[in-house]
């Protein structure tokens, strides 16, 4: 058995309406934290549906495409820095997961997620490592890394000297180094930033 026949039958197993809820960039230096909740129809499986961390980026632009496609529903919630530094980058996810919920315009009945605790009016189940483990969730978190990956390529247009269409925001080398060198860009999180800017 495939690791996405897997993945679909493990979400297959509840007899209501299912759907899954990832995130993507709470880990980066700079840019946005994007939420994705979708529910996936269970009679047909998309093939390659996995952790989006296990799908290259080629993959992921065609399965993004599929799954919003043929998804009975789907919702973003995007939470810029200045919100992350704000409030936290915990918080900024649970924010993010209640803007990508609100969006949806078909509700599940259930909720999968992935390890966050989030209070949202409906049925929840938080599982470890749940992107690879249910289909809905690994669903959701191609569509929240996609939606990050495209946001993080036009910003690479604003701001080249940082590297992002390659490091997507995350603190490579490259990275870390343009900061020292450069100092901060606009979408940089500060609250992350400090002891690069300070080197």
């Amino acid at each position: 058995m495939s690791i996405t026949s897997k993945l679909f039958e493990y979400d297959r197993s509840f007899s209501c309406l299912v759907g899954g809820m990832d995130e993507a960039g709470r880990g980066p230096l700079a840019g946005p934290v994007i939420c994705a909740c979708c529910i996936m129809p269970l009679d047909v499986m998309i093939d390659g549906i996995n952790d989006s961390k296990k799908v290259s980026e080629k993959v992921r632009e065609r399965l993004y495409d599929e799954i919003t496609d043929k998804c009975l529903a789907y919702g973003v919630g995007i939470v810029e820095h200045d919100v992350i530094d704000e409030i936290n980058i915990l918080q900024a996810t649970k924010l993010g997961m209640k803007k990508a919920f609100e969006n949806m315009q078909v509700k599940p009945e259930v909720l999968l997620i992935d390890a966050v605790k989030v209070e949202l009016p409906v049925a929840i189940r938080s599982i470890i490592k749940g992107d690879a483990q249910s289909y809905n969730i690994a669903a959701a978190s191609i569509i929240a890394k996609v939606t990050r990956d495209r946001m993080m390529r036009e910003y690479d247009m604003l701001y080249p000297q940082y590297g992002f269409a390659k490091n997507k925001g995350y603190g490579t080398k490259v990275h870390t180094d343009a900061i020292k060198s450069f100092g901060s860009c606009p979408i940089h999180r500060r609250t992350f930033i400090r002891k690069f800017e300070d080197v």
